[in-house]
């Protein structure tokens, strides 16, 4: 009886661990799970410049990506607007506090960027001890959270971004996986995180990509990993065409063809379907709208007319991350649509336009949907059959980067601050 309830005990406290570890790590873009969904049961619900802050901390340079955190550590990377310098920081949670400031790395003619970009878009990820940056061509380096010393760092994995680095890096078991899709050679490797050394690397199909003008061979999606009947999957919608590859030896598993031209939007996985956008689609040789397509992950080869499952196209985003809730695809236009889909047909279910233009990803948290448009006006919902506005609140600064929400509080990054809400 005693080692059955010894035994019992264990499993309950690490049951109990794993739960509260999720709660208070957010370890990825949009989440530990990379599903936008946070791991809180309650969530702010008003705040302004100065109502509910806990702190407010500025952050020098500039950088769209969001923050990452792990117990008591925030982590955020930045650089200068001109991109000669490229920082990471660390604040403590609590207080605010900045822990470290490092210029990781440097470089003395940087490529240009879309002017709606920054050189510090990609965001970290970290897990227990290391945590990981990369600014795409220009850098990505692993540092140990307890003592700050640089592990290992890289600066030859190089691409010509043409508008700058955004795809963020991702962590899946021994391996850190990077995106550096530009207008040449385009690829993504997966690196030992342990040593940075290269375990693989897939070049995109040279016989299909360079008879593409480089322009539509770019791309800053950042990519997904899925279990599929023992698979372990990289699902990487890339510029022109999603790939699956096999995660462990970099293969091409399938392949499903749409677009042109600079996907951005994450993929989902949800109730075994894939969900991907396409980037731009263009007419009269102009981008004009994207695709959202939905396909079954199961197949081999070239895909395209056999596994996919529905397309939708009425004001799909090409940057925001779409947010699956209950089976419904909430989904915010760049230029301020939300569309609500059931995710298993595509079909429509509700359209509400809210003001402003969105490059932030809707997270789910608490029971409600929080939307964040450029200019930091929030708009929250409760999702359902119906658009249903809980609250609506401003910040007063731009925002690109996704809100983090731990320890039931909101992490914001602005152009000029941190913010911790309550």
């Amino acid at each position: 009886m005693n080692a059955k309830l010894l035994i019992g005990i264990f499993f309950f406290s690490f049951f109990i661990g794993s739960c509260q570890t999720s709660s208070v790590n957010w370890t990825h873009f949009r989440g530990s799970a990379m599903d936008g969904h946070a791991q809180v049961e309650k969530a702010p619900l008003h705040w302004s410049e100065t109502e509910n802050v806990v702190w407010k901390v500025p952050v020098k340079g500039l950088g769209w990506s969001s923050p990452v955190v792990f117990g008591d550590q925030i982590w955020l990377t930045s650089a200068e607007e001109d991109g000669t310098k490229f920082y990471v920081n660390c604040f403590d949670l609590k207080s605010g506090k900045l822990l470290y400031d490092k210029t990781l790395f440097t470089s003395g003619q940087p490529q240009q960027i879309h002017s709606s970009n920054s050189y510090a878009t990609p965001t970290p990820c970290i897990e227990d001890g290391r945590v990981y940056v990369h600014y795409g061509t220009f850098g990505t380096a692993c540092i140990d959270t307890k003592n700050f010393d640089e592990i290992w760092k890289r600066e030859d994995l190089n691409c010509d971004h043409m508008q700058g680095p955004a795809s963020s890096p991702i962590l899946y078991k021994d391996k850190l996986i990077v995106h550096l899709e530009g207008t040449e050679d385009p690829y993504v490797v997966a690196l030992n995180k342990n040593t940075g050394e290269t375990i693989w690397k897939s070049v995109r199909p040279k016989e299909i990509y360079d008879p593409l003008e480089p322009v539509f061979r770019k791309s800053f999606q950042t990519p997904i990993v899925i279990n599929v009947n023992g698979k372990e999957l990289l699902i990487s919608n890339g510029s022109y065409m999603c790939f699956a590859h096999d995660v462990n030896t970099g293969e091409v598993v399938w392949t499903v063809t749409y677009g042109y031209d600079s996907t951005v939007s994450q993929p989902l996985f949800w109730n075994g379907l894939v969900f991907v956008n396409s980037g731009w689609i263009f007419e009269d040789n102009k981008p004009s709208f994207t695709r959202q397509f939905a396909i079954d992950p199961g197949g081999t080869g070239d895909v395209t007319k056999t596994r996919v499952k529905w397309m939708y196209e009425d004001e799909v985003p090409q940057i925001p991350t779409p947010i699956i809730v209950d089976g419904k695809m909430y989904m915010v236009h760049d230029r301020g649509m939300v569309t609500c889909l059931d995710a298993m047909t595509g079909k429509p279910i509700w359209k509400e336009k809210l003001k402003g233009n969105f490059n932030s990803s809707p997270i789910y948290a608490a029971g409600n949907i929080y939307f964040f448009n450029v200019k930091g006006e929030c708009t929250i919902i409760n999702p359902g059959e119906t658009f249903l506005k809980v609250a609506e609140n401003n910040i007063g600064e731009t925002v690109k980067a996704v809100p983090v929400f731990v320890g039931n509080k909101m992490i914001l990054r602005t152009n000029r601050n941190l913010y911790l809400i309550q």
